[in-house]
């Protein structure tokens, strides 16, 4: 796993955001086949969503051929709605990027049938070569996508409940009240996001610095499901001084100095 640090979240944004860029540009220098990207939602993303559009409008990198899946949607809330994951993507970055509109995926919560729809979206994924980058953030209690605390390790895309907890952090994008915020969602399960080339998870604050210590620091456990990253080949979450607050300190020093050594 690596960690980069840096010293707030618009540092970490723009890393990200240059480092995705990077990657689409490297696989566009020696194949003419896509470039698969997960992506995320939240208020996390937004700044990295802004830099890639800043990217693409300069000409510094085209989702031209870019595929794309989202992590998830919530179950019943109409796509149009203000709060849908499907307004999210296309107010953020969609409407602004060069990205085709038939290589946009997002999981469908209106679905007649979400368990047949949750299969599709997992064939289209492995049908399109399987993901180059996903990018993701997490929750306080560490959990990635909507994969909440004590979701298998080995789960695919599938309907999910969703907690208290997590309705209550969210009740803020739907006014406030906790009750309009939808019961479940569709989401990719963690081997879903594991099984990309790379992840990048952002995280950003000091109310995820308990999540991450837990992640970096603790065991490889489906109580916190970003910890699943210990196991990733080519695992990066980027981060700011908030959000390692509380890292041992052998543990901060030791990412800083890799970082460091990385890029003499």
């Amino acid at each position: 796993m690596k960690v980069i640090i840096r010293n707030n979240a618009s540092e970490g944004s723009l890393w990200a955001a240059h480092y995705i860029a990077g990657q689409i540009n490297a696989k566009a220098a020696v194949t003419a086949e896509p470039f698969v990207l997960g992506l995320c939602t939240g208020s996390t993303p937004i700044e990295t969503y802004a830099e890639l559009i800043r990217m693409v409008k300069a000409g510094e990198v085209s989702f031209r051929n870019v595929i794309s899946f989202n992590m998830d949607e919530y179950v019943g809330l109409p796509e149009s709605h203000p709060e849908s994951y499907h307004s999210f993507m296309h107010k953020y970055l969609f409407d602004h990027i060069d990205e085709k509109p038939e290589n946009i995926h997002i999981l469908d919560g209106n679905a007649a049938d979400p368990v047949a729809e949750c299969a599709a979206y997992e064939k289209a994924i492995a049908e399109a070569g399987g993901f180059d980058l996903f990018l993701g953030g997490v929750g306080e209690d560490g959990h990635i996508a909507f994969n909440e605390p004590f979701s298998s390790l080995e789960s695919r895309t599938r309907v999910v409940t969703l907690t208290r907890d997590t309705r209550e952090v969210n009740a803020r994008f739907f006014g406030g009240d906790y009750n309009k915020v939808p019961r479940q969602a569709l989401t990719v399960g963690v081997a879903t996001v594991l099984s990309a080339k790379e992840v990048v998870i952002l995280a950003f604050g000091s109310k995820k610095a308990a999540a991450l210590k837990d992640a970096i620091e603790g065991p490889l456990s489906h109580y916190c499901t970003l910890s699943g990253l210990q196991t990733h080949p080519a695992g990066t979450i980027v981060c700011d001084e908030l959000s390692v607050g509380e890292l041992k300190v052998n543990s901060y020093r030791y990412f800083k100095a890799v970082e460091e050594a990385e890029t003499k």
